[in-house]
């Protein structure tokens, strides 16, 4: 079988990171970016799958599912609506008061609304299906944030999908939906202002408190969309306040990651020599955070114009990134179907067409032993190169893969 997935290494260098130039500045790139890469919008929703779905999915035909659906489209047309008519109401000279109030009463009725009919009144959840926890488990807490557009069922559903994909049970701290439109303005907000939501600040005590409890050994992050650029919002925070060795048991992994970085520091190790305890150079390189992974579908708009853009900008992105060759950006549907394939029992199947495709691992330029890899699909026309090692596949990079159905990671997976 001809490999399907090509291992590519990202070397390091010392680039300034591009996130700090003015917000104004990127803000008009991501306005660029958002037109260049428009053409994938429609495809977020699709491979829609309607006959094929489980419950758990975001588009299964439900009645919460309905109402998530439903109301999402009406305020898209609503909020359209609303932005372009302020702009005519100054041309038309209307009073200041006037637009005051016609703004307030229109952000009033989208609060109501998405509060009443998406998001309810809780902002943290947990997962509510019964799985078999080890013992060892007790010494972990794993916790997600949620991306654009999800309602309080699409985040409960979520949850319980994680919940069986790795057998934990799972903190979601719920990133509330305002509306398609008025989510990705606020993702813009957060991503070039650096601008901390409540939901942002509601997850950093949990994460910290879990990271100093010292019954736990590992905190596992899981983010999806949106919830990347809050996460690592969460991240550079703990980064300012925890200590290593603290700071080595988080563990992270992203879907559709939409944040613009993805900071982990490296510590440099000096082996003594010639009786000093510094030498020149370091002996060897370790990160901040234990491990960092990134999943994206590479025609997702989210993926495209978030991890899938800045991972080419040295230093941007640190993490091993796996790209699947399809479109679709919702979390269930899209991500876990098809890389944690669920089988009737609720339990992840040990084959699935991704996870076992074969991987290329010819290296582009001279490798280096703290490269950042990057698992992509081969294109059909580019030549292969016979390869007469051991048969690797996407799941033997995959150190989330190891968690699956409860189990326990190699130390050795990196």
């Amino acid at each position: 079988m001809t490999p399907q997935v090509h291992l590519a290494h990202r070397p390091p260098n010392t680039t300034p990171l591009p996130y700090t130039a003015s917000p104004l500045k990127l803000l008009w790139d991501d306005l660029r970016l958002a037109v260049r890469y428009a053409w994938a919008l429609p495809l977020m929703l699709f491979p829609l799958r309607l006959g094929n779905t489980d419950r758990l999915d975001e588009l299964h035909s439900s009645p919460r599912n309905a109402i998530s659906v439903g109301t999402q489209v009406f305020l898209t047309i609503f909020q359209v609506f609303f932005l372009f008519s302020i702009p005519f109401t100054v041309i038309c000279m209307v009073p200041a008061l006037w637009i005051f109030i016609y703004i307030t009463v229109a952000l009033t009725s989208n609060y109501v609304i998405c509060m009443i009919l998406l998001n309810g009144f809780r902002r943290v959840f947990v997962s509510q299906v019964p799985i078999p926890e080890q013992p060892v488990h007790t010494r972990e807490r794993w916790f997600f944030i949620n991306g654009i557009a999800g309602s309080h069922s699409w985040m409960q559903n979520n949850l319980d999908q994680l919940s069986y994909t790795f057998g934990r049970r799972i903190t979601g701290i719920h990133n509330r939906t305002s509306g398609i439109i008025f989510d990705l303005i606020e993702c813009l907000i957060q991503r070039c202002f650096t601008y901390a939501t409540a939901d942002v600040r509601d997850a950093y005590p949990l994460i910290k408190k879990a990271l100093l409890d010292p019954d736990c050994d590992k905190v596992v992050l899981i983010l999806h969309s949106q919830g990347g650029i809050e996460g690592g919002l969460v991240i550079d925070w703990l980064f300012d306040e925890l200590p290593q060795p603290i700071l080595e048991r988080l563990e992270v992994y992203t879907f559709a990651n939409a944040a613009n970085h993805f900071n982990n520091p490296r510590r440099a190790f000096h082996a003594k020599q010639n009786g000093s305890e510094f030498p020149p150079f370091p002996s060897r390189f370790d990160y901040s955070v234990g491990h960092i992974e990134h999943y994206a579908n590479s025609a997702d708009m989210v993926s495209l114009i978030g991890v899938l853009h800045f991972i080419t900008i040295p230093n941007r992105y640190i993490g091993r990134l796996f790209i699947r060759a399809s479109s679709g950006h919702l979390l269930d549907q899209h991500y876990l179907d098809t890389m944690f394939t669920l089988g009737p029992d609720h339990k992840v199947l040990e084959n699935n067409p991704f996870m076992d495709m074969e991987v290329e691992t010819r290296l582009n330029g001279t490798p280096h032993e703290n490269c950042e890899e990057t698992l992509l699909p081969i294109s059909s026309t580019e030549p292969r190169q016979e390869n007469h090692s051991p048969v690797l596949r996407v799941k033997d990079y995959s150190r989330l893969w190891q968690y699956r159905n409860g189990g326990i990671p190699s130390e050795k997976t990196d």
